[in-house]
């Protein structure tokens, strides 16, 4: 399968800006042939937890332009949106910032990020969720994460013996960029799975994200990675080299 990973700006707290910028490179990018196309972590708000304007309901706006966009060119497209679930409290209405994936038929998948990121107090704003998500995508099975998710790689391990591909959407600081880079390949070493890593660029917020976004094979190798600015990656991922990799190298039994 053919994956397009979009690294792209993100205007902040403008979700309709977003949308028009995006939606041209995820025409372009099914166009090139890709079948699943990643954007970022808060791909039509940037990590605005403070903001008022940050969160919206579930089946809002972002999630909508995913299934419109997915449905208009028959692909499948995850990009993480803060949502208030729809089961929501009446006394607790903090959204989660879940990644949601979009098939060609317009169903959505979610996965809730586990781990708010408590430094930059996304924690506050934010509420955890609790279930690992892994989906069949085309015949590849994808297990979903967001961001700071890539720091804890005991759940990785946990889902690796029934993954093909991890999907780690992310606004990654540049100050960080060789912990985002280094955490991603050892993802891939460790599990023999494929890791991609869709990071924004540009500035939000006060912080400047430099891109980095990688597209790393089971066996650690680099596929397609990107500079600081906007642009699309490429890669053929195939459930076939995973199992060709854990059938050469059989790293994975042996954890304990």
């Amino acid at each position: 399968m053919r994956v397009a990973v979009v690294q792209h700006d993100i205007v902040w707290c403008e979700r309709q800006a977003n949308f028009d910028r995006l939606a041209p490179r995820v025409a372009e990018a099914a166009d090139d042939g890709a079948r699943l196309v990643v954007l970022s972590e808060t791909f039509s708000t940037g990590f605005a937890v403070e903001s008022d304007s940050f969160a919206e309901p579930e089946n809002g706006p972002s999630s909508q332009f995913l299934r419109a966009q997915a449905t208009e060119h028959g692909v499948w497209i995850a990009g993480s949106c803060p949502e208030v679930p729809a089961d929501s409290r009446a006394d607790d209405q903090r959204p989660a910032n879940p990644l949601v994936l979009a098939d060609p038929g317009g169903n959505l998948r979610r996965y809730r990020k586990i781990h708010p990121f408590t430094y930059g107090g996304e924690d506050r704003y934010v509420r955890p969720g609790a279930d690992l998500v892994t989906v069949d995508v085309d015949g590849l099975r994808v297990s979903l994460f967001v961001c700071y998710d890539l720091r804890f790689a005991d759940e990785f391990w946990q889902m690796a013996p029934e993954t093909d591909v991890f999907l780690v959407p992310a606004n990654w600081p540049a100050s960080r960029r060789d912990h985002w880079i280094t955490l991603l390949r050892a993802r891939a070493i460790e599990n023999q799975a494929y890791v991609i890593g869709c990071n924004r660029v540009g500035v939000g917020g006060g912080l400047e994200y430099s891109g980095d976004s990688l597209i790393v094979d089971p066996f650690g190798e680099v596929l397609a990675e990107g500079p600081d600015t906007e642009c699309t990656l490429y890669a053929e991922v195939t459930a076939e080299r995973v199992a060709d990799v854990r059938d050469r190298f059989r790293f994975l039994p042996d954890r304990r």
